[in-house]
């Protein structure tokens, strides 16, 4: 006869509510000691250092943080999930609380394999591919309007705040405003630094380290206003597209890119495998096609899907299936690259060596001005003022890594292509701009 001791009930209540919670139907517990199996091979070691070990670690703490900063009061109205993926792990790197083999791991995924541009690219095509003609065309050609006066107003404004605090112009307008306007770090603040060494001497990593602080905390004030102007839309519908930029009079119109695609979804199955290869197929011509017309892959993917849509160069179903993996992408995966994006591309002591109220007052100032012109601006001309701010904004976030943040904390990922187009072409014309100004005024 077998004896069965009694449950204690204290432990019982205690652990209740963890058991009965649950995360998109899945009980938390599950991802809890999923990624606590993840952490732990971490401390010996035995995180595979490829894309299994990186998934492993991104997608685990992705699950659980960016639902908790959802639900963080005063953080979820500035940002919520993706500032909380993006921030948390940046400080536990800064503090050293992962190990070499937990971001060996990360890097093999975001950087060797480069997942972020994978993620980028499906957004990109996936929502061009998924979008009203009429309006992709109309958002095309009215972002430029608010993004070249947010541009003019944010240096002008950045320069005047900065020299307020005791700044010099040439250390106002190339250390600080330049690199928030630059189009991140890999595009943006490594070029610029290798102009200005040319231009002035010294050793280009010498101006890295300067220049990387506003770009960073740029991207954070970003983060913040575009929680902010989430919030803003949600009490007032009537400025607010829901990720559409231009006011249209047909009402076929008028149906964001997730509606239209629903619609079509639902008497067809989208084929994943033809969504990967269609996303990843454009990425590879517009690398190839880099050589030729000198234009950044990411700006050529946006050209040719662009094209691709406009002469309906794919048949419907082909359209369909991309989209689908945007959906599974931009719904399951973004709070995962958040983390990844924090644990390598956020370095924080870069921004604590040099951080001071002035110098972070006047980069605050910069996106500020960049989200007020695109709203006011966007209004004006018949855009949905919080999503024209939105796009405008992106010029200030830190490249790729900033749009998909950004719209992340916003909720508007299908903004994506607008996003790219503010971040690339205004980051590289601000860095083709700075290095020929800094030859000049030395």
């Amino acid at each position: 006869m077998s004896v069965t001791t009694p449950p204690d009930k204290t432990s019982t209540k205690l652990t209740a509510p963890l058991r009965r919670a649950s995360l998109d139907g899945v009980p938390l517990i599950i991802p809890i000691a999923l990624t606590a199996i993840v952490m732990v091979a971490g401390l010996f070691d035995s995180i595979p250092k490829n894309m299994i070990g990186g998934l492993a670690v991104i997608v685990g703490l992705g699950m659980l943080l960016g639902p908790l900063g959802n639900r963080l009061p005063i953080v979820t109205k500035i940002g919520g999930g993706a500032l909380v993926c993006l921030m948390t792990p940046s400080i536990l790197v800064y503090f050293g609380i992962f190990n070499d083999n937990t971001l060996d791991a990360v890097h093999s995924l975001m950087k060797e394999a480069n997942f972020l541009y994978f993620v980028i690219c499906t957004l990109v095509v996936g929502s061009i591919l998924g979008m009203s003609r009429k309006v992709m065309i109309g958002g095309l050609i009215k972002i430029f309007p608010p993004l070249v006066v947010g541009t003019a107003v944010a240096v002008s404004v950045g320069i005047g705040v900065a020299m307020a605090f005791g700044y010099d112009f040439h250390r106002a307008l190339f250390f600080i405003v330049v690199p928030i306007l630059g189009g991140g770090i890999g595009e943006g603040v490594i070029p610029l630094s290798s102009a200005y060494a040319s231009a002035l001497g010294g050793e280009s990593g010498d101006y890295i380290a300067q220049l990387i602080p506003a770009a960073i905390i740029g991207n954070i004030a970003a983060i913040i206003s575009a929680g902010v102007l989430r919030r803003i839309g949600d009490r007032k519908p009537h400025l607010d597209g829901g990720g559409q930029l231009v006011k249209t009079g047909d009402t076929d119109d008028l149906l964001t890119a997730e509606d239209d695609a629903d619609v079509r979804e639902s008497s067809t199955s989208p084929n994943y495998a033809m969504g990967v290869l269609t996303i990843c197929s454009l990425f590879v011509l517009g690398t190839l096609l880099e050589h030729v017309v000198h234009l950044p892959a990411p700006v050529l993917v946006i050209l040719i899907s662009v094209i691709c849509k406009l002469f309906n160069v794919f048949p419907q179903s082909v359209e369909d299936s991309a989209r689908g993996v945007y959906k599974i992408i931009s719904g399951y995966f973004i709070y995962p690259v958040m983390i990844g994006l924090g644990m390598l591309y956020v370095p924080l002591n870069n921004v604590i060596d040099v951080i001071s109220l002035g110098y972070v007052i006047t980069c605050t100032a910069v996106v500020l001005s960049m989200v007020l012109v695109g709203f006011f601006v966007g209004k004006a001309i018949g855009m949905y003022p919080v999503d024209a701010s939105l796009v405008t904004v992106c010029h200030s976030g830190l490249g790729g890594t900033g749009d998909v943040a950004i719209l992340s904390a916003s909720n508007r990922m299908n903004l994506m292509p607008f996003a790219q187009i503010s971040t690339r072409l205004g980051g590289v014309t601000t860095v083709i701009s700075a290095a020929s100004l800094i030859r000049v005024l030395g």
